[in-house]
């Protein structure tokens, strides 16, 4: 009785996350083909939805349905949040949610990384001298 261990496919999951939409997008391990996309706008109806765990959810079970298709099984994940010179360098709530998914989903899950972008100190921030008076 000798178990046979399928060969692993490798695919990488970006994942950004913000307040407002959630969007799963897999591609080959380099990165230059797509094999599957799903966003929070393509699950649910009212656009206030679209950053929630449970649009971020059902589009990467969207995006795991059709990277199986064509012979995913497992996958590095890199998560990004809108970060740069003036947004949120923080997730949005539907990035936890994507990644539980995807692994409950079958995948084998490898490396989980965040890529935000981080400024360097290049422009200077928005608000003025002051700064933002609430």
């Amino acid at each position: 009785m000798i178990q046979r261990q399928e060969k692993l496919r490798w695919g990488v999951a970006h994942i950004f996350s913000s307040y407002n939409n959630t969007i799963i997008h897999i591609t080959d391990s380099t990165g230059s083909e797509t094999l599957g996309r799903g966003t929070g706008g393509m699950v649910v109806k009212a656009h206030r939805m679209e950053g929630s765990p449970t649009a971020a959810m059902n589009a990467a079970k969207i995006a795991a349905e059709q990277a199986r298709e064509k012979g995913i099984n497992a996958l590095h994940i890199k998560v990004r949040a809108p970060g740069g010179q003036n947004g949120p360098t923080s997730t949005g709530p539907g990035a936890n949610a994507a990644v539980r998914t995807l692994s409950r989903s079958g995948f084998r899950i490898g490396i989980i990384e965040d890529v935000t972008p981080m400024p360097h100190d290049g422009c200077r921030k928005k608000g003025g001298k002051r700064g933002r008076r609430v």
